[in-house]
């Protein structure tokens, strides 16, 4: 029986957004991919940065690592991608659901983006599909289709590792909102048993934590055993049904992300920002 590789994941948290970031590659000098990366950005003053991007690229070259692919499990909604700052910095190849159309298309509307707004995909390199496979130096990704939260949410399966976007969260928390355009709570389920058919010690990279009063610390990783035997939301055998009028009610309950227009206006465009405004400030004030 192939024992599946194990690739190296460094982790990288974003406190303000409360997101994950990772580095996976197998050895010093060897291929990688950038998974969900972070651009800073201050919601009073409309200002972006890109320190926390700036740490993977150092990680990056300090390890002499080949980067092939930034990808994006799904049209973020809580942070902005950095995937445009790091394709520039490190000549990757940016990835996503090829359902991210969809949702440009989408939200060109109720932006008021005009003829000027290509909702056709073209700002990223490659539009992805349930099975499709990259390769990233040492090591295959697989990907495997997760909407439900979105309706363009990905997994990347590299070896024993997949990460999972919002489709799951750390046990003791659950699962991810469905209220967000093209969102359904019914295919947030059927999603996350597809995550739970993987073998159990599968190792689950998780975008965010939310951690209860009875845990301070924010929690990166859980694996589909856990997940099976301990998620509040799904584990245990929980019934479709279940799931769907658990997530439907708690969803009724939930506030707007904080940055959820800045990061729909930047990441329908692949992390890239709105064109300056008369202001000069890099098009930041755009994204209020």
């Amino acid at each position: 029986m192939d024992v599946p590789l194990q690739p190296t994941v460094r982790v990288f948290f974003h406190p303000d957004s409360g997101t994950f970031s990772y580095v996976a590659h197998a050895a010093e000098g060897g291929g990688a991919a950038i998974i969900d990366p972070v651009l800073d950005y201050d919601a009073a003053s409309t200002c972006a940065a890109t320190q926390s991007a700036d740490a993977i690229v150092d990680y990056v070259r300090t390890r002499r690592l080949c980067v092939r692919w930034i990808l994006d499990t799904h049209a973020h909604a809580d942070h902005l991608s950095a995937g445009g700052h790091l394709r520039t910095q490190l000549g990757a190849q940016l990835a996503v659901s090829r359902g991210i159309v969809g949702i440009q298309a989408h939200f060109k509307d109720i932006f008021g983006l005009g003829d000027a707004f290509a909702a056709d995909g073209r700002q990223f390199d490659r539009l992805l599909d349930d099975g499709d496979a990259l390769q990233a130096g040492e090591f295959d990704i697989r990907v495997l289709a997760t909407p439900g939260h979105t309706s363009n949410g990905l997994t990347y399966l590299i070896g024993d590792a997949a990460f999972v976007g919002d489709t799951l969260f750390a046990p003791d928390v659950g699962s991810a909102r469905c209220d967000f355009p093209g969102g359904d709570a019914a295919t947030l389920y059927d999603s996350i048993q597809r995550i739970l058919a993987l073998p159990a010690a599968t190792r689950l990279y998780l975008c965010h934590d939310y951690p209860p009063a009875a845990r301070r610390e924010p929690v990166s990783q859980s694996s589909v055993a856990e997940q099976r035997a301990r998620n509040v939301h799904v584990g245990g055998g929980t019934a479709r049904a279940a799931f769907v009028a658990m997530r439907q009610a708690r969803d009724t309950t939930l506030s707007p992300p904080r940055l959820m227009l800045p990061a729909l206006k930047a990441n329908i465009r692949g992390g890239a920002l709105p064109a300056p405004a008369a202001s000069g400030v890099a098009g930041f004030g755009d994204l209020r």
